[in-house]
This record gives structure tokens, C-alpha cells and sequence, in this order.
């Protein structure tokens, strides 16, 4: 199966620059990816058959470590994640293998230009998530429930055999090589508990390391543990 022309695998910031400048009225789909996150092989389809089914679409594909100067230039912090801009001008942002919100935002800004004997692949969809009623309080005690689910308990993106950011991958291979039982909570899965332990934990990143239902730190702080030896004694349990 032929790759469409427009869509491009990013090899350097160069190209990445030239190719969105050459005319700031055309929308670009802009792909984050990393070979090693399970969502991403779905997506990829998904992504090829937007740009089959757009001809005037330019779809840049951007392997997100690879490409570390453009993914931070973005603020992308997990993968799959997709970008959809005109010129200078965010239109619509999307983490997650949400195909069916792409899918209806490309329709969006470019329904009159569909290709009609192509069909975008829509293979994955989440369902929408209501609107929270919760208090502050009661999100605390949910937190402070699940920071207790467990002895070790790892904040992450994604699963722990389905990462969903680099960060998250090496937290999850730290704990396996050690050893230590753990269990996870998906923060991309809840966003207000997402935000709350950011207040909770006074930690504005993640992933986040409970143990024994106390907040010991993110991923540099036990790789420093690891270091010094300390990692034993604060993750006995």
C-alpha cells in the first residue's frame, strides 16, 4: 500500500519548517508518535486514511523522541497526540488515540475538500467523559483512596504494557527491574484527578511514585534513589 504524498515522515526541524511555511493557508495535521506505544499502530492507520481521503491535507508524521526539539517546541508530553493548525494558528488539539474526534475536526475544516472514493480509517473511539460534579473534598478522598489502593502505587500515562510517554515507560522498567509490586492509575483516563494530584502532591508532572500512601516523587527523584541506595529502604514494603 503507497503512502500518500502528503503525508511525511519528519526526519529533521529543517524540513519540519520549511514544509508548514510553504503555504500558511493549507491545514496540517501534525502526528506525534513513538514506535513503542501501542495506541500509535492504530493511529498510524488512522492517519493515512485522513491523508487518502484529504488530498489537500499535509499530514506530518513526527516520531515524537526522535524529534525531541519539534515535540517540546509543542508541549507534547504523551503519544499519540495530534495537532491540527493553520499557518501560525492552533485549531484543534488531540491527545490520545481518539480517532473519531480527529476524524470529525478534519471534517471540520476540510469537509468540502473530501476525496469521495476514499474513506478515513476510524478505528478507535473513547467515550465522552461527563462533566464532574465532585467537590474538592470529595476528589481529595477518591485521590487519597487510590494513592491506598496499594503499597506501591505509579501515577502514569497509559498502562504499564501500553505506556503512553517515554517518562511513564522508564518509571514502569525502574519498578520491574527492582522487582517491586505495584499498581497503576491511567491519570489521562481522569482529568480531575489528573489536576488534583498536581495540588495534592505539589508535583506539576508525572509520572508520580506513592508508597505507603505518601508521595515520595517523579521519576528523577527515585532514579536518584536508585543512585544512592536509598531506593531499597523507601520502597520496602
Amino acid at each position: 500500500m503507497s503512502t500518500p504524498e502528503n503525508l511525511v515522515d519528519i526526519s529533521n526541524t529543517p524540513q519540519f519548517q520549511e514544509l508548514l511555511s510553504k503555504d500558511l493557508k493549507r491545514i496540517s495535521l501534525i502526528y506525534f508518535w513513538a514506535s513503542w506505544a501501542e495506541p500509535c499502530k492504530q493511529m498510524n492507520q488512522v492517519v493515512e486514511g485522513l491523508a487518502k481521503a484529504y488530498p489537500k491535507l499535509l499530514a506530518l508524521r513526527v516520531e515524537a523522541e526522535e524529534q525531541a526539539d519539534i515535540t517540546d517546541s509543542f508541549d507534547i508530553n504523551s503519544v499519540p497526540a495530534c495537532l491540527v493548525i493553520q499557518g501560525h494558528s492552533l485549531l484543534t488539539r488531540i491527545e490520545g488515540g481518539d480517532a473519531t474526534r480527529l476524524t470529525e475536526a478534519i471534517a471540520k475544516y476540510l469537509g468540502s475538500n473530501l476525496k469521495h472514493s476514499a474513506t478515513p480509517q476510524s478505528t478507535i473511539s473513547q467515550p465522552s467523559t461527563p462533566l464532574s460534579s465532585e467537590t474538592e473534598e470529595q476528589l481529595e478522598v477518591r485521590m487519597r483512596n487510590i494513592m491506598n489502593q496499594s503499597p506501591v502505587v505509579l501515577f502514569m500515562k497509559g498502562e504499564p504494557d501500553a505506556p503512553r510517554c517515554g517518562y511513564s515507560k522508564s518509571a514502569v522498567a525502574l519498578l520491574r527491574e527492582k522487582g517491586v509490586t505495584f499498581t497503576h492509575f491511567d491519570i489521562l483516563s481522569d482529568e480531575s484527578v489528573r489536576q488534583g494530584l498536581k495540588r495534592l502532591n505539589d508535583w506539576p508532572t508525572f509520572p508520580q511514585f506513592i508508597v505507603k500512601g505518601e508521595f515520595v516523587g517523579g521519576l528523577d527523584v527515585v532514579k536518584e534513589m536508585k543512585e544512592s541506595g536509598e531506593f531499597e529502604e523507601v520502597f520496602s514494603t
